[in-house]
């Protein structure tokens, strides 16, 4: 009679692809240390070799997402590598719906992250841009480096009762008619295209910038 194959040997990247792979099943708040363990068929005091808490678990969760993203096509110009990795970027946060929330909760940056931001900005520098103007793009990106952007105000939840819905979205569109003729004209929004649209929008206006030889002391 054969012996069971050994079970593979946990370290740290097990844990975190394991708590990956659990919270996209589950989400993140049921994500749990004890959970965690009881995936992967340990007990939890044995996640602590690798991770001391649940925060440096979600750190390392985000290390594992950050650090999938697709490499841009060698050779591509400055504009081309920017948009390839920003879209790689949203690719894998669509893959993650969990991730977006505990990216924006981190307090610090990893070398894991610091690696991504830094291939953004030296993007921008090879393809000439200035210090100045890099850092402003930096911050015009915002969080779509990160694959996503961050909505204000969701849309209002309509009643079931379809008398209730007809009157609640009569009142709407008395109060907010421009509202009301932009939704019902356009059919409804489509978040890759407009997640494509606002990237495209960004790097069109930082090319034309840089040709301009714009910097920021001209605000003054």
């Amino acid at each position: 009679m054969s012996s069971p194959a050994p079970r593979p040997r946990l370290n740290r990247d097990r844990v975190l692809r394991a708590a990956v792979t659990l919270a996209d099943e589950v989400g993140i708040d049921a994500l749990s240390m004890r959970s965690l363990a009881q995936r992967i068929g340990v007990v939890p005091m044995a996640l602590y070799k690798h991770v001391a808490n649940k925060e440096e678990l979600l750190d390392g969760m985000v290390d594992v997402i950050v650090g999938d993203i697709d490499l841009p096509t060698p050779g591509a110009d400055w504009k081309a590598a920017v948009r390839e990795r920003v879209l790689a970027a949203r690719a894998s946060l669509l893959r993650h719906p969990w991730a977006a929330r505990v990216i924006e909760s981190r307090t610090s940056a990893s070398p894991v992250v610091l690696d991504h931001m830094e291939a953004l900005v030296a993007a921008f520098r090879a393809g000439g841009f200035s210090v100045d103007l890099t850092h402003h793009a930096m911050h015009a990106l915002g969080t779509r480096m990160w694959g996503f952007t961050q909505e204000v105000f969701p849309t209002p939840a309509q009643p079931a009762d379809a008398d209730a819905r007809a009157a609640m979205l009569g009142r709407f569109a008395a109060r907010y008619p421009s509202i009301v003729e932009m939704a019902s004209t356009t059919g409804g929004c489509d978040d890759q295209f407009e997640f494509e649209f606002a990237i495209d929008l960004l790097l069109d206006g930082f090319e034309r910038l840089h040709q301009q030889g714009w910097t920021s002391a001209e605000r003054s």
